[in-house]
Parts: C-alpha cells; sequence; structure tokens
C-alpha cells in the first residue's frame, strides 16, 4: 500500500470532507477579504485528513485550508476561487491520482493561479518524476512521504515558500474607494474623516491613476463627481457631506434615546475619559462628536509622554482604544455637530446640525480647540489644497519623497516632523523664537536632532504663500532677509483656539472665547451665578453644564491633563444630579 506508512494516525470516525458545494456558500463578510488559500489534494481520505490536521495545526490562523479528493475537483475549486476573487497561496498535491497526476494538476492550475506556490507529494520511488517535474512543470518543491515529524519536514519547507508567495502578493482591495484629486480641498476632508475614523479606504487620484476615470464611467460619474466615494457594493457619493458618509459607512447619525443622564459635547481624551467613567457608574450616556475620536490629541502621530506607554501611542489608536473602552461600558456614540444648547426648567436641551435634538441632566462640554489660522494673505485658497492644520496624517503618501514644511515649536509640531520624515525626503520646521527650548518637551527635542532630514529654522516665518490651484510656493522672512521657496505641503501648528462660538451668551467665557467654570467665573462677562450654592469646580455659569479639557479657561494643555479632568467631571455631576 502506497500510503501504508505515511503516518501513524487513526481515520476519523466519519468522514468530514467538506464538499465543494459547502465551501461555496461560506461567503465572506462583505468588504472584508478572505485568507489565502492552501489546497490540499489526494484521492486517499484517510490520508488527506492527515495531511489537512497539519496543515491547520501550523497555517489554519492566517490561512484557509481546503481539500480535494481529485484533480478534477480541485480544478473546480481553483475556477470558482477565481471567480470569487478569492486567492490560492499554495497547492500540495499527490503524484499518483487516478484521472489526473499530480504533475498534470499543477501544471494546469497554473493557468488560474500562475503565482501560487506548487508543491508535489511523491512516493520514494516517484522521486526522479519529481526531479524532472521542478523542471518542466515548474513546481517548486517535492516531498517525500511521509514526512514524520511535520516540525522539522513540513513547516520549514511551506513556511519558505509562503513567506515569498506573500513578498509578490498585493491581495485586491474589496472597500471603500474615493476617487479624487490631490489638490481638492473636499476630497481631502473627506479622505481625512475617513483616515480619523479608522475606516479601511483606497484613494485612486486621477492623476497618477489611469483606472479612477474609467471606474467612474462605469459607475456613470465623470469628473465633475469627483471627489466621489464608491462603496463595496458598488454604490456611489458624489461631493457627500461629512453627515451623509458618516451614515453610509455605518457611523450613527441619531441617538437611540430622547434622554440621557449626561450628554458629552466632544470626543477628544476629556470627553472619552467622562465617557468612560460615566457608563461604568450606570449613567446612560451619549457622547457626541462631528468628525471623529480622539480630537486634536487625535491627529497626533506619537505621544509619548502619556503615562502607561513606555514606547509611545499614537493618538489615533489611544482614541481609538478608549473609543472601544466607552462603548464595552455601555456609552452611546454619535457622529454629529452640535449647533445649539439651551436649558429649560433645569434640563438640557441638545440641538444638532441636523434639527433633531436630546434632552438631558447633565451636559459636558468637551470640544477642545483647533488650530489657529495661518494670518497670511490668500493662505485660506490653500486649505486642503497645500495647507493644512494638523498633522493630517491622510497627506503622508501624497507627500512621500517630497519637502514638508511644519511652522510651529510646540510637542504637536514635533510629533508631526517625527512622522512626516518617514515619508518626505526633507522636513523643515520653521519657528519664530530663538529655539525648541520653551515649547517643546526635551525628549521630542532629542529624537529631531538624530533625525537627519529634518531641519530646524529658528526666528524664521511665513509671510506670504502663491500658487495656481494649489500651494505652489512660499515667502519666508529669515534673520539674513526674505526668501521664496518652492513648497507644495505646508502644515501649521501655531497655538489653538476653542471652539465655543455656538455656546449660548449664557454660557461665561474669557476673553478668547475659553470657558470660565468654578472659581473663575469671576472673572468673565456674565459673572451671575444664579444658585446659593457655590458651583462645583469644572461647572460653568449655567448650573448642570460642566466643561473639561482644553476648552476650558487656564486648562494644562496634556493629553493626561484632560483624561483627568473628563474622569473628575463625573463626580461632580453625580454631586449636582444628587442635589436636583
Amino acid at each position: 500500500m502506497r500510503h501504508a506508512d505515511f503516518r501513524t494516525r487513526q481515520p476519523p470516525a466519519e468522514s468530514n470532507l467538506r464538499s465543494w458545494s459547502n465551501l461555496r456558500s461560506c461567503t465572506p463578510y462583505k468588504g472584508v477579504m478572505p485568507k489565502p488559500t492552501i489546497l490540499a489534494i489526494d484521492d486517499d481520505s484517510s490520508v488527506l485528513e492527515a495531511i489537512i490536521q497539519d496543515l491547520r495545526r501550523h497555517f489554519g490562523e492566517d490561512y484557509r485550508i481546503v481539500r480535494a479528493v481529485s484533480g478534477s475537483m480541485a480544478m473546480d475549486v481553483c475556477r470558482q476561487l477565481r471567480q470569487r476573487g478569492e486567492t490560492v497561496a499554495l497547492l500540495l498535491s499527490d503524484q499518483r491520482m487516478p484521472g489526473m497526476t499530480g504533475v498534470d494538476l499543477l501544471q494546469q492550475t497554473m493557468e488560474i493561479f500562475p503565482d501560487a506556490k506548487r508543491v508535489l507529494l511523491t512516493a520514494y520511488a516517484d522521486t526522479e518524476a519529481a526531479i524532472r517535474a521542478i523542471n518542466s512543470a515548474k513546481i517548486h518543491y517535492y516531498l517525500n512521504k511521509p514526512w514524520d515529524p511535520p516540525e522539522e519536514k513540513l513547516y520549514p519547507v511551506l513556511d519558505d515558500l509562503l513567506q515569498s508567495w506573500k513578498q509578490g502578493y498585493k491581495p485586491p482591495f474589496d472597500g471603500i474607494r474615493v476617487v479624487g484629486l490631490r489638490w481638492s480641498s473636499a476630497d481631502h476632508v473627506l479622505r481625512d474623516f475617513l483616515s480619523r475614523n479608522r475606516i479601511p479606504y483606497q484613494w485612486l487620484n486621477p492623476e497618477q491613476n489611469p483606472e479612477a476615470l474609467p471606474l467612474l464611467a462605469e459607475k456613470g460619474m465623470d469628473e465633475g463627481d469627483m471627489p466621489a466615494v464608491i462603496f463595496a457594493d458598488g454604490s456611489t457619493l458624489a461631493h457627500p457631506s461629512l453627515p451623509e458618509l458618516a451614515a453610509k459607512v455605518g457611523l450613527p447619525t441619531q441617538a437611540q434615546q430622547e434622554f440621557y443622564d449626561v450628554v458629552i459635547v466632544g470626543a477628544g481624551p476629556a470627553g472619552l475619559a467622562a465617557g468612560v467613567y460615566g457608563a461604568s457608574e450606570g449613567l446612560r450616556t451619549l457622547i457626541v462628536e462631528a468628525e471623529a475620536p480622539g480630537g486634536q490629541a487625535g491627529s497626533s502621530s506619537r505621544i509619548e509622554n502619556y503615562l502607561g506607554f513606555p514606547a509611545g501611542i499614537s493618538g489615533e489608536e489611544l482614541g481609538k482604544r478608549a473609543y472601544l473602552q466607552a462603548s464595552r461600558l455601555g456609552a452611546e456614540f454619535l457622529t454629529q455637530r452640535v449647533r445649539a444648547i439651551r436649558t429649560e426648567n433645569q434640563y438640557h436641551i441638545i440641538t444638532m446640525a441636523d434639527g433633531r435634538e436630546v434632552t438631558c441632566h447633565v451636559c459636558l462640554i468637551a470640544t477642545g480647540v483647533s488650530y489657529l489660522r495661518l494670518n497670511v494673505p490668500d493662505s485660506d485658497r490653500f486649505n486642503g489644497a497645500g495647507i493644512y492644520y494638523g498633522a493630517s496624517q491622510s497627506e503622508s503618501s501624497s507627500c512621500a519623497g517630497e519637502e514638508v514644511y511644519i511652522i510651529g515649536g510646540a510637542n504637536s509640531a514635533g510629533q508631526a516632523a517625527m512622522y512626516f520624515s518617514k515619508h518626505a525626503s526633507r522636513v523643515v520646521m520653521l519657528i519664530r523664537g530663538p529655539s525648541l527650548e520653551k515649547s517643546m518637551s526635551r525628549y521630542l527635542i532629542d529624537q529631531i536632532a538624530t533625525m537627519g532630514n529634518v531641519v530646524i529654522e529658528t526666528g524664521t516665518e511665513v509671510t506670504g504663500v502663491r500658487g495656481d490651484g494649489h500651494l505652489e510656493s512660499i515667502c519666508v522672512r529669515t534673520p539674513n532677509g526674505v526668501e521664496q521657496r518652492a513648497a507644495t505641503s505646508l502644515f501649521i501648528f501655531i497655538g489653538a483656539a476653542p471652539k465655543t462660538d455656538w455656546l449660548p451668551a449664557s454660557i461665561a467665557v474669557d476673553n478668547h472665547g475659553f470657558i470660565l467654570a468654578g472659581p473663575d467665573l469671576q472673572l468673565g462677562t456674565p459673572a451671575v451665578w444664579p444658585l446659593e450654592r457655590d458651583p462645583y469646580l469644572l461647572e460653568t455659569s449655567v448650573p448642570g453644564i460642566f466643561v473639561a479639557g482644553d476648552v476650558r479657561h487656564n486648562s494644562v494643555k496634556r493629553c493626561a491633563s484632560a483624561v483627568g479632568e473628563g474622569s473628575i467631571a463625573i463626580q461632580f455631576v453625580h454631586q449636582y444630579l444628587a442635589t436636583r
């Protein structure tokens, strides 16, 4: 018996050979590519089961293991996989099979999956035929049976072959595609929104991707519809607004309830921390965020001074973890922009941009700050078209191999410089002061000093910008005079302003728009506190409306401080609710 000495193993009590009809019924989750396939072929069911068990034990986590009991069935499997857009990474076939030999099978599968690795299983008597097949049939390897133990005689061989296959494999993309031009501000807004919400997408720029315009035509669209978003189900959106895009990709845009214990406006570090503590302590908690969890900190490429992360963590990852934590504990998230707050009979009513309203006992404002705009003539013309506020990691691939300019000398600018140094040929930091010492953490200064493609220019500021449709050059005033320099990417980190222009006049703010709270209320206008008790530490001039994080007057602009304020705000929320 040719397989009698293969492995000493009891055959299964019942055959669990998976038929191809069952394989076809296993439709992968839409938008998620299935694992690459390893296909094993042998006409002896007991030997095939032994092969499958060995393969699953070592490769099952990364590959789907599929079987076939004949060459014709294996060919059918390959055709069906190809039709479904799936791929075969490796074929492992026995040589002596009725109807079609292993060599013939592996040769024919080359027409369907030419890049798949092909391995022939042989008995010792077939070794010479296997060696000839390596040359004539382009078989990558042959294995003599038995191969016990597989840890020594099977896995190392297949590991090498699969590693080689992966290096040349580019999986087909089956998700959201954004078709738009690099210098379109609307295109930049869409891509930045998707990136910050960690929604995978493929960007097709017609100037670099010749398939972009034919794809639009196939969907009944043209250049006038850019930026366009094409979804995995074939549907499209032309010039979508962020609420439209959010609804289409499955982000919640409508609250599940009409009333909550606490509504948190803003999902930066302060809002997320408040959401975690509020939900964990039994409060019906709604977090409303217009853009993406993480706030301004979410655009930081690397935060290295946050407690508990010795290797650092990106703001995006920190925001994601906090979002998942708050969600698991019961907090509800809503992708909306808050338009107004009003108070009626001790209840606070939050009006969304779409006109819908929710009511709550307590509202916490944690909207953070936004970067100040560059005060240079015509700079607004290039917003999203060469001038960007924040790290804008969605633009990193566009800047690959180019020179990038960064304005600012604080930590956010330093983190951006370190991030873009991995992609750009050169990063130039322009700062008005004499050094980075007063505005940047020491660890960042030391890291920047080790980067050979990061240049720091002190006593320097941008005084003008030029371009035809997008940024092409900047005018720079240096200690040596005024220079005109070619520049296509300028990232701005020059201080921050609070997002409070939507608040009612009854909520007191300082001269810069930061919200006054607790003992600081006496500094503002109005400075009226309507109750006999003193306001709680983070309570605004309207009882039951609290503030936390960077939007608060005199707050410490650090991620850890925002998290701390968001956490303790819930303590005051409980105290307020106890006195109602």
